[in-house]
């Protein structure tokens, strides 16, 4: 190993583990604005709600292989719907898991997100942001998917090698934000297609199938993780 990469690499292991500087509140809460303004508005949500279905079915994936299924294949559409294929056996706790996954993934790494950046691990929370997008386009099979995610991945890797510490916790802050606010909207959507007798094949259904406790505990169930999650990732985010 010549001199230049043996001083680079313990540069780069540092950079990686180490802290970075809060940035300051006015930023924290132009992000949670940004967030907020990219959530609520009909027209804008179908657009953003993409990056949260990457999170959803991203869900499904990493739940299924940590539980012993087999991984086939992930897509995302263009309407913002998904599809994770795994193989295993139809019942059982590692299906159960798996497709409670998804609309638990999102809020939930927002929360773990949140929680990086109250220790100040801002460049790990974006680089491994950008290794799990890498990971997940290994297992894409649609041409729309793959598109969103190295676009979605693009983004990251951009803003985690080109742009300096303040730009970094702007960029890491409104993610995070966003995964927390954003997380919350999914549970309403499919409760009120539940109200019109839609949604039959819904998560919250697949899992009352599998466990014979009604869809409405689990969509009570991804209620409160969104909610807390959003509670919780918050208030770590403001005490800055």
């Amino acid at each position: 190993m010549d001199s230049t990469a043996a001083t680079a690499l313990p540069g780069l292991w540092d950079r990686l583990v180490g802290t970075q500087p809060d940035p300051d509140l006015w930023v924290v809460v132009a992000t949670l604005a940004a967030a907020v303004a990219v959530v609520i508005p009909p027209g804008v949500w179908r657009l953003s709600r993409n990056a949260i279905t990457i999170a959803h079915e991203g869900g499904h994936g990493l739940v299924a292989l940590l539980s012993g299924r087999q991984l086939t294949g992930i897509r995302l559409h263009s309407d913002t719907s998904g599809l994770t294929v795994s193989r295993g056996k139809p019942t059982g706790i590692g299906m159960i898991l798996t497709a409670a996954a998804g609309y638990t993934a999102p809020p939930l790494l927002g929360l773990g997100g949140a929680a990086l950046l109250a220790a100040g691990h801002i460049t790990l929370l974006l680089w491994l942001a950008t290794a799990l997008l890498v990971a997940m386009l290994v297992m894409i099979r649609n041409a729309y998917g793959a598109l969103t995610v190295i676009v979605t991945g693009g983004a990251f890797l951009l803003v985690s090698w080109l742009t300096g510490p303040q730009v970094q916790a702007a960029f890491a802050y409104a993610v995070v934000w966003f995964l927390l606010v954003g997380g919350v909207r999914p549970a309403f959507e499919l409760q009120a297609k539940r109200a019109r007798g839609g949604a039959g094949d819904s998560d919250a259904d697949q899992l009352a199938r599998l466990t014979n406790v009604p869809a409405a505990m689990w969509l009570f169930l991804f209620h409160v993780v969104s909610l807390s999650s959003l509670i919780g990732g918050g208030r770590w985010l403001l005490e800055v």
